[in-house]
């Protein structure tokens, strides 16, 4: 089976669990009593319910990928054997029925959006969160052993965790940014409140990066570029700054201007300043997941 192909799932799997996790997590910190509603202020119930959906059937994909490269099989029809093997006998088997059986709960929870709004969403963060985190074991941590890989699986759920709520709550930044006339008091406050979540979101990512990066590679960067794999380790944390670049912008200038704007009454420009920023930096995002994917794919000695 072709590495691009893998990697392409790996992406997709990657931004759609994150869309999920995050996108229900933001309704949950950042929304209040009946703007968690679906079409309130969010469309929690069609996006949500696709994540889940699209999710189930990527994850249906990337075992039946994985299980067609180990099994060496030349058609589809001897495969099935080959599948159930790996669903009922490896750990990758057990994570992944883990994962459909989450993504089942999210996607039963996104009907009760109407009656229990907050259950509801609670729900689904949990089933997302769970999902997320079945990808560490597809991940460099897989390949440890004892208390090594432990640790190595709790620091590749809490990076996943923290990336999913900064994915999420850009797209929903963008959502919000998309409409016509948003609500600038409901845009504003959670701007605002998302301040200490993003605070919280980046350290998580920045200590559990470099966690990661000793597990995987130690405490030396000696030749790292001269490898496939830290040159796009190189490249990653070249956008990561661009993300926190970003993110500074949105917090000490677009964000007060929109303020002053929306007490003003005029605020087209503000508006459409916070548009571009938000969708370049989930821009930027996607690009990262990509290479992420890719990184899971290499090992540091790898040309």
């Amino acid at each position: 089976m072709s590495d691009s192909i893998n990697i392409a799932l790996r992406f997709a799997l990657y931004l759609d669990l994150m869309l999920l996790f995050g996108l229900a997590a933001f309704g949950l910190y950042s929304l209040r009593g009946q703007e968690r509603v679906s079409d309130a202020q969010l469309p929690f119930a069609p996006l949500l319910l696709a994540t889940a959906v699209l999710g189930g059937l990527l994850s249906l994909a990337a075992m039946a990928c994985m299980a067609w490269a180990m099994s060496g099989v030349s058609e589809w029809t001897e495969l099935w054997p080959h599948v159930e093997m790996m669903v009922l006998e490896t750990d990758v088997g057990w994570t992944w029925m883990l994962r459909m059986a989450a993504l089942v709960l999210a996607g039963f929870a996104v009907t009760l959006n109407k009656r229990w709004l907050a259950a509801s969403l609670g729900l689904v963060t949990l089933g997302g969160a769970v999902a997320l985190a079945t990808l560490a074991w597809a991940g460099h941590g897989a390949m440890d052993e004892g208390t090594r890989r432990n640790w190595h699986f709790i620091t590749d759920f809490l990076h996943l965790w923290a990336a999913g709520g900064w994915v999420g709550a850009l797209a929903a930044f963008a959502l919000l940014l998309r409409q016509a006339e948003p609500q600038l008091a409901v845009l504003a406050r959670t701007l605002t409140g998302f301040e200490v979540a993003g605070a919280v979101i980046v350290a998580v990512i920045s200590v559990t990066g470099v966690i990661n990066y000793l597990f995987i590679v130690g405490p030396s960067i000696v030749g790292l570029l001269d490898s496939l794999y830290g040159q796009l380790l190189a490249l990653k944390l070249i956008l990561f700054a661009a993300m926190l670049a970003f993110a500074a912008l949105n917090r000490f200038h677009l964000s007060p201007l929109l303020e002053s704007a929306r007490q003003s009454g005029e605020h087209g420009v503000a508006v459409k300043a916070l548009r571009r920023s938000m969708v370049l930096e989930f821009s930027v995002a996607v690009v990262i997941l990509g290479l992420v994917a890719w990184l899971g794919t290499l090992s540091p000695g790898m040309e």
